[in-house]
């Protein structure tokens, strides 16, 4: 894509077991799809070594797509402490490597990814791998979890403006 607005963006779908991560580049109003992929951590390893695999799997994806914005999903809270507790820690993981890079991020609730991308908040999954296909069908993506990442990141590609300005808000009190 040709412009001064173009952007890579990588949207990340955090999970300790399965991270899901997609590239897409948009000029403001279309949307191309890059490439997707799932990262996993070696069940039975020690957390701190599933952290980092899922943290140098993230770092080396960010930079050989020369994404230059993420968005992340903001964590759901389960029924389960514990596997609420390593959500949040794999999530922290997908902040920290585009922050590695210098990359800004944004977050986004999971309903406002889904009314983002197929018009409601409370899409099924299927709905939004339909939608993906029609808005990036390019896209080639063999789980539930690079769709999440792609659709995380056509979110940002259509709040991306509004993000900004709240960063700039918050960042100058203006």
């Amino acid at each position: 894509m040709q412009g001064e607005r173009h952007v890579r963006i990588i949207g990340i779908d955090p999970g300790l077991r399965r991270t899901g991560w997609g590239v897409i580049e948009t000029d403001g109003v279309r949307l191309v799809y890059v490439s997707s992929g799932v990262i996993t951590s070696t069940a039975g390893e020690a957390l701190a070594y599933r952290l980092r695999e899922l943290f140098e799997g993230l770092s080396g994806i960010i930079a050989s797509s020369q994404a230059g914005e993420a968005a992340v999903e903001e964590t759901f809270v389960n029924d389960n402490p514990r596997a609420t507790l390593k959500l949040g820690q794999a999530r922290g993981i997908a902040l920290l490597a585009p922050a590695m890079r210098g990359l800004s991020i944004a977050e986004y609730a999971p309903n406002l990814i889904k009314k983002a991308v197929v018009g409601t908040g409370h899409a099924e999954k299927r709905q939004i791998q339909a939608m993906i296909g029609f808005l990036l069908p390019k896209a080639r993506f063999e789980s539930a979890d690079e769709a999440d990442a792609l659709a995380i990141a056509i979110c940002h590609a259509s709040h991306r403006g509004a993000a900004a300005l709240a960063r700039r808000v918050a960042r100058e009190g203006v």
